[in-house]
């Protein structure tokens, strides 16, 4: 498996991985309404938010990494820029792995390239929303631990932050996201 940057040729392979890492999240379940189904999104939100998230500011394409695996785009991992105050930060989000390839490592090489790629950037800290049995595991601790909160007070409970080399503890306060996160 090779970790590399996203290049413009990808962008299908991409959605593609998004579409199938998130399908299961808002497929209908069983026994409800054909109404209730009829509303769900043709695609996962992850889907749009990437392509959103390319033609925001925030878009960093240095932080934007595919697993490749015999030329098969399996995975894909962004970080964009985000906000503490006057405090420019990272945001990762979202990591997704194709069903097919789930369990077999390629989210923590992901996790890992995306992290060394941002400590080598010196940038200072990293801000997520996610699974709070997964995340630990690459050093994210909740948000409240360092004074950070995400500005939307419902995220807290799943908010986290990893700091980086670059981290000063005066890097405190509400987390912004970049525009297209709020707009999903």
């Amino acid at each position: 498996m090779l970790i590399r940057r996203e290049r413009p040729g990808d962008a299908a392979a991409i959605d593609a991985v998004h579409r199938s890492a998130f399908a299961a999240h808002y497929a209908p379940a069983n026994g409800d309404r054909p109404e209730t189904a009829a509303r769900l999104p043709a695609d996962p939100p992850e889907v749009a938010l990437v392509r959103q998230l390319r033609d925001n500011s925030a878009w960093m394409p240095t932080l934007s990494m595919v697993a490749v695996q015999h030329d098969d785009v399996v995975g894909h991992v962004c970080l964009t820029r985000a906000g503490i105050g006057p405090f420019p930060v990272l945001a990762l989000g979202p990591i997704g792995v194709r069903t097919d390839h789930q369990g077999g490592g390629v989210g923590s090489a992901l996790m890992h390239a995306a992290l060394g790629a941002a400590d080598a950037l010196d940038e200072p800290l990293i801000g997520l929303l996610g699974s709070l049995d997964y995340y630990p595991r690459f050093g994210f601790v909740p948000g409240v631990r360092l004074g950070i909160v995400p500005d939307e007070a419902d995220w807290t409970s799943h908010f986290q932050v990893r700091p980086l080399s670059a981290y000063e503890a005066e890097i405190t306060g509400e987390f912004r996201y970049a525009d297209p996160f709020y707009e999903l």
